[in-house]
């Protein structure tokens, strides 16, 4: 058996010579001398019938004393199942990541894993899928919501308790959309962990039940002929553009946010065609425009024309006119939010189309309501396209009778 080491052994034997050389402690614990003169400490360990070797220190730092405590500790940690080297070789990955994340962090970049970082990932691979405009509300809305609470935790430790904590606010303002629509995003994050193995399960699960069911509100519509708005648009005093986007609105039933943001780019007025990209489906619509529409779009390009937008922001800042122009142009007539709305006249013509026997699946594919089948969808847009250019023109035909007063009748379809 080895003979230990003690203090005076060591200085007097540990000089450098030729070559490395190893001066034997017992137990597994060396000292091995360096041509150069450095003295480092190492303890051969077997674990899961494999021979390694444990640097334990620099002699300088590590007395004899000390090196003799860490093999033993070493010993202990085998004995219960632990490798050493291991263990080790987690800490020393840990300090890296530790160092790597402080750099990131300077770079204003997420901590890697984070549920942050994660998220970024996830976007990416979905960004082919959605609009540039979905996506970046997407973002919005999880840097926004998620982010405060979520965003530097590693995402393997987000617990439901943690994504309850992020929906909460909303849930207790009532804003259930919102809540539902973060709830699934957040999923799908985890989803995506899953799949790339930086998560075992998906924590959100458990939450869905926790956010209430939304309940469906739908936007104010005047549906009787009789009490449409038609004549009071006439006597609306506002802007000419908004005048004209005011009038623009029945003719076309789009979602208000279109036909505020409509652009010249998209208007074809010799083939009477307006063709926006409809971000809520994902989309490419046709809306044939009739006569009475066209009329108005040329009224307004003498004005407009030259810019990108067809309804421009007053304020000349190259933006679209604003949501609530329409809003408040029903209002100053007299209209408030629970009796008619901008998006009322979808529901309206809508309503009106259906009761004068027109295809429900040419309003629906006018109404750009796109069916989840994209094949059946890409068959409508060829199949309907006619009969939504003669119900467009009849549509439009039927509103002037309505403004100039004339008896409302249900009108036969032309064929």
């Amino acid at each position: 058996m080895a003979e230990k080491l003690n203090k005076a052994a060591v200085y007097r034997a540990a000089k450098p010579k030729e070559k490395d050389y190893f001066i034997n402690d017992g137990g597994g614990l060396f000292l091995l001398v360096k041509t150069s003169g450095t003295k480092l400490w190492h303890f051969v360990i077997s674990f899961d019938g494999k021979r390694n070797r444990l640097s334990l220190g620099i002699y300088s730092g590590v007395t004899l004393e000390a090196a003799r405590r860490k093999s033993e500790e070493a010993r202990i940690q085998i004995a219960s199942g632990i490798n050493p080297a291991a263990l080790r070789d987690e800490a020393k990955a840990a300090k890296q990541l530790q160092k790597q994340n402080r750099d990131r962090v300077k770079q204003g970049l997420p901590i890697l894993d984070s549920f942050a970082d994660i998220t970024r990932h996830w976007l990416a691979s979905i960004a082919h899928l959605t609009s540039a405009t979905t996506h970046k509300k997407k973002t919005s809305r999880i840097e926004r919501l998620a982010f405060p609470l979520l965003g530097d935790k590693a995402v393997g430790d987000v617990k439901p308790a943690n994504i309850l904590a992020v929906l909460k606010p909303l849930i207790d303002k009532q804003q259930l959309e919102t809540a539902h629509r973060l709830h699934a995003e957040i999923s799908s994050i985890f989803a995506y962990a899953i799949v790339h193995n930086y998560a075992e399960y998906d924590p959100a699960q458990p939450v869905a039940k926790q956010i209430p069911a939304q309940k469906v509100v739908h936007r104010a519509a005047i549906i009787d002929p009789k009490q449409f708005v038609l004549r009071d648009i006439g006597n609306y005093r506002g802007t000419f553009a908004v005048h004209a986007a005011f009038r623009l609105s029945p003719l076309l039933f789009q979602r208000p946010g279109e036909i505020r943001q409509m652009l010249w780019e998209d208007v074809d007025l010799a083939t009477r065609e307006w063709r926006p990209y409809i971000s809520k489906t994902d989309f490419h619509h046709i809306v044939p425009l009739s006569r009475q529409a066209v009329e108005i779009l040329e009224s307004v390009r003498p004005l407009t024309g030259s810019g990108n937008y067809v309804f421009p922001s007053s304020r000349g800042d190259g933006r679209p006119m604003s949501d609530n122009t329409i809003r408040t142009a029903l209002k100053s007539l007299g209209y408030d939010s629970d009796v008619m709305t901008a998006h009322g006249f979808r529901t309206t013509a809508s309503t009106l189309l259906n009761e004068q026997g027109w295809s429900p699946d040419a309003i629906e594919r006018q109404l750009a309501h796109s069916p989840r089948d994209q094949v059946r969808a890409a068959y409508n847009r060829a199949q309907y396209l006619d009969e939504r250019r003669r119900m467009m023109q009849t549509w439009a035909d039927y509103l002037d009778a309505l403004r100039n007063g004339a008896t409302v009748i249900q009108f036969p379809l032309q064929s």
